[in-house]
């Protein structure tokens, strides 16, 4: 389990991307890269990381689902995924 301020660092990345994702798009068209620069650092969508919704895992991550390798392991075993089984050959 990821710690809780990682989680909220990561939900407040995602709020500032949206808040100046407009802004952002209009300031690269115009080619004004001075005022580019006065935006916040993490509102650019490179600094975004994708992390299991469930447990805030941030690596393994499957983004189909949206949760990390493990959580997926452990959903699939339990029958929680329609349409996903355990296989053996």
């Amino acid at each position: 389990m990821a710690k809780e301020s990682m989680k909220a660092r990561e939900r407040k990345r995602e709020r500032l991307v949206e808040k100046y994702a407009e802004k952002r798009a209009a300031l690269k068209a115009a080619g004004d890269w001075d005022e580019l620069q006065k935006l916040p650092k993490n509102s650019s969508r490179v600094r975004l990381h994708n992390r299991c919704k469930l447990t805030g895992r941030p690596r393994g991550y499957m983004r189909q689902f949206g949760i990390s390798r493990v959580t997926f392991r452990e959903m699939a075993v339990q029958g929680l995924i329609p349409g996903v089984k355990k296989s053996s050959w």
